[in-house]
């Protein structure tokens, strides 16, 4: 009896929703409203392997304008795993991103796997997790970035990624039940932020400024915008110290690691205003 074929394809937008259920089986704690935006990012950078019609495992392999992609979401299921259907996966998905600067966000135990497929260690981020509640700010600065022209917010976030992302951002923003937060200085948008639920808890990202101070200022205004005592989750690069010094003010407590790698020259991005990563899974 012939074993059943497999085959690898895009996922039809619904099924993106299974990519989100396994890296909430992995542990990820993805965001309830994450599977629209991500879809948005790239309608053909998501892939699914299957045996015959079971689903087995999954990559995203996302395309930001025309120089840079992004992978994550790379799961196989348990009882498939070391049978090689993974790296068929993987080299499908790098194939798609051919020419372009890929990055991604390795845990630890990937990331000699990841050297050996000529990504490089950029630096380190860092998951910090704290607890939501407090008081909002009554800072004149603080706006709602509904507020805001759409247009100056994508300027502003865009000298914080490798290549265009206004597509992603414009459905980011817009997810259920998020808060989001812009610090206004002399007429100019100086720093932004982003808290969405997800299966546990609450995430910030992004969250950039210009000055740590606004940082602390968005921060702080997000964590009192959800309901109290909840857990908060804040991914730090841990090369911007400010940001760091920031989690620890705000008494979080490191959860784990992961790795930004690249395959091609590290982006120049203003890490030290970079307090808050957007997501690991698209950047």
């Amino acid at each position: 009896m012939s074993l059943p074929a497999y085959r690898i394809r895009p996922m039809d937008p619904d099924e993106i929703h299974l990519a989100i259920d396994w890296a909430a089986s992995e542990g990820w704690n993805p965001g309830l409203y994450d599977a629209n935006s991500f879809y948005a990012a790239d309608p053909q950078g998501f892939w699914i392997g299957e045996l015959g019609s079971i689903p087995i495992a999954t990559i995203s392999a996302v395309r930001y304008g025309a120089s840079f992609g992004f992978i994550g979401f790379y799961i196989v299921q348990p009882d498939y795993r070391g049978q090689g259907y993974g790296l068929q996966l993987w080299q499908a998905a790098m194939q798609a991103l051919s020419g372009r600067n890929v990055g991604l966000d390795g845990v630890v135990a990937q990331q000699n796997n990841y050297q050996k497929s000529g990504f490089k260690l950029a630096y380190r981020n860092l998951r910090y997790q704290g607890v939501s509640g407090g008081d909002c700010p009554t800072d004149p600065t603080l706006v709602d970035i509904a507020q805001l022209p759409f247009e100056q917010v994508a300027a502003y976030d865009r000298s914080f990624f490798p290549d265009d992302r206004s597509t992603f951002l414009q459905s980011w923003l817009q997810q259920p039940e998020r808060v989001a937060c812009g610090v206004i200085h002399n007429s100019e948008l100086v720093g932004y932020g982003m808290i969405r639920p997800c299966r546990t808890g609450y995430k910030i990202g992004p969250l950039f400024a210009d000055r740590p101070a606004w940082a602390e200022l968005l921060l702080t205004a997000l964590r009192s915008q959800v309901p109290p005592a909840q857990p908060i989750y804040l991914d730090v690069p841990e090369s911007n110290p400010a940001a760091v010094a920031l989690a620890e003010a705000e008494q979080m407590s490191l959860m784990f690691e992961t790795a930004r790698m690249y395959t091609g020259d590290l982006p120049d991005l203003p890490l030290d205003r970079l307090f808050g990563v957007t997501t690991f899974e698209l950047g």
